[in-house]
């Protein structure tokens, strides 16, 4: 009998470029609010960033129908450039709910490229959400890859 996998995502991305950028966009707000959201708009003046353990984070997604997405959680590890640890939650979290934990590790590779292991868990989505959850951060990584070409 095998046992069921882990409910959560795990990614891995390779980017072109040294893993200090690829932690900055994680960790400035301009830089997290292009890519984070895919096309969808994230006002930089409605976000917070205090990067450190213990420091927490929110923004909002504004949607094309004018609708609001409340994003927030809690940084818990913060090493860079290699590694940051934080909660996620959005407006249908619980109240007093920690959310998902989301793992990010930046492994420098030769020629100046960057490998990205990703994962999200925490077991408070369903399969389905799981899904459509990596489905989204498989845009925003697509997004976060074009901004990284650019520089």
């Amino acid at each position: 009998m095998t046992e069921n996998p882990q409910p959560g995502i795990a990614l891995t991305r390779t980017f072109d470029a040294r893993r200090e950028r690829v932690f900055q966009a994680w960790t400035t707000p301009a830089h997290f609010a292009y890519w984070f959201g895919g096309e969808l708009t994230v006002p930089v003046d409605r976000m917070t960033m205090d990067v450190r353990p213990g420091g927490t984070w929110s923004l909002v997604l504004l949607t094309p129908d004018g609708g609001e997405m409340p994003f927030s959680g809690a940084y818990r590890e913060v090493a860079p450039p290699e590694r940051l640890v934080l909660t996620l939650k959005d407006a249908t979290a619980p109240e007093g709910a920690e959310g998902e934990t989301v793992r990010v590790t930046l492994t420098e590779l030769t020629g100046h490229h960057t490998e990205m292991a990703f994962r999200q868990d925490g077991g408070n989505l369903t399969a389905e959400q799981y899904k459509q959850a990596e489905a989204g951060w498989e845009g925003f990584f697509d997004r976060l890859t074009e901004m990284l070409a650019r520089a």
